[in-house]
């Protein structure tokens, strides 16, 4: 009975509809007093100035149905399109006609679509194609699945404005924004310094020559330095291997602003440690993805769209020291039962819905001092 339903409401709301224009009213009311002088009078001049009008009317609505008919819509999308931004898109509409064009095609989308820009087609000839660039904006995230737009036309001459609805049934992945939001460029930046601190260590490679720190070794004083200064100056080297940096999103929660606001921090850090090249990852309870091993960013933006809070276990424990870990979870006291090592060197604890660009949340402008914290509370 639904998939009835569903069917008769569709080939109600893609039928035709006309709609009198003002234009239109004036002459069927002009019609109508010809009509009524005609047979007062039995003039039979009068007859012929009503057929001619009535005429009229009829082939103005059938050259204006036959204009919508055949038409078909098409898009192009960007291939990665983003929540937030506005893009531009191209609409391309179709005339299978082989022998008749269509005329002074209007193109409007729905209230709901994510294009509100309007079109306006002089003609588009017989069995070819038309395209228009148009801007798209989608607020959030997510898939979206179905759009409605409607062609209208007031030719010939513009007594009545004949429409059809097109249902697009295309779906298209929006990624969550990745444009900075109040507080996540003072976070990022926190988190890169302590990331730099991270990949320090021993090894070959030269990080950096700075001022030498008191109980230092001696033997990483850069005596050629020393001398060009006149204060002594140490080498430090980059750790040997590779430090990558994972992304631990806890989906284990009913908070769905939360949730919204820590997937955009996800995007919009991933989006920022692409940028600089740096190895990375995702991981949640359910998807374990690293960049470039496993996929790219946009795999992780792919994922990050369509995710949503799950009532599950808690984050499961990693091994591996030799990652930088970025935390953002709910319950930082579930993590520390579960056997978290909150308060280390390499973990970071961020609470998105406490970043505020007011200023209001400043304890978050250090992550490493709460990350600390947190873990010292729940052990």
């Amino acid at each position: 009975m639904r998939k009835l339903w569903r069917r008769i409401s569709d080939l109600l709301e893609l039928g035709m509809h006309q709609r009198m224009t003002r234009a239109g009213l004036l002459y069927a009311a002009a019609a109508i007093l010809v009509g009524v002088a005609a047979f007062i009078s039995a003039n039979n001049l009068l007859f012929l100035v009503l057929a001619a009008m009535m005429a009229t009317l009829l082939v103005s609505g059938f050259i204006s149905r036959l204009s919508l008919a055949g038409l078909e819509l098409d898009f192009v999308f960007p291939e990665h399109v983003c929540a937030g931004r506005r893009m531009q898109a191209r609409v391309l509409v179709r005339n299978v006609k082989v022998w008749m064009p269509s005329f002074s095609i209007h193109f409007t989308p729905s209230d709901s679509s994510a294009i509100s820009t309007p079109l306006w087609f002089a003609m588009i000839p017989r069995a070819s194609t038309v395209q228009a660039p148009v801007d798209i904006f989608f607020s959030r995230r997510g898939a979206y699945r179905e759009s409605s737009f409607f062609f209208a036309t007031r030719f010939p001459f513009g007594f009545a404005e004949r429409r059809t609805w097109v249902r697009m049934s295309r779906e298209i992945v929006v990624y969550p924004s990745i444009d900075p939001q109040p507080g996540f460029e003072e976070l990022f930046s926190a988190l890169a310094g302590d990331l730099d601190a991270w990949a320090r260590g021993p090894g070959q490679d030269l990080y950096r020559i700075r001022p030498y720190e008191a109980f230092e070794n001696a033997r990483h004083v850069d005596w050629k330095a020393t001398a060009h200064t006149g204060e002594l100056q140490v080498r430090e080297f980059a750790r040997q291997q590779d430090i990558a940096v994972e992304l631990w999103l806890d989906l284990n929660t009913t908070d769905e602003d939360w949730l919204e606001r820590a997937i955009a921090l996800c995007a919009f850090t991933a989006w920022r440690l692409n940028e600089r090249g740096a190895a990375f990852g995702l991981r949640t309870q359910h998807f374990d993805v690293r960049v470039p091993e496993d996929g790219d960013v946009y795999s992780i933006l792919r994922y990050l769209a369509l995710v949503s809070a799950s009532r599950s276990r808690a984050l499961p424990v990693p091994e591996d020291e030799n990652v930088f870990r970025i935390v953002l979870t709910r319950s930082p006291h579930l993590l520390a039962a579960s056997g978290w090592q909150l308060g280390s060197v390499h973990v970071r604890v961020v609470e998105p819905d406490r970043l505020a660009g007011n200023g209001a949340d400043r304890d978050h402008a250090e992550p490493a001092a709460a990350g600390a914290r947190a873990g010292q509370d729940h052990h």
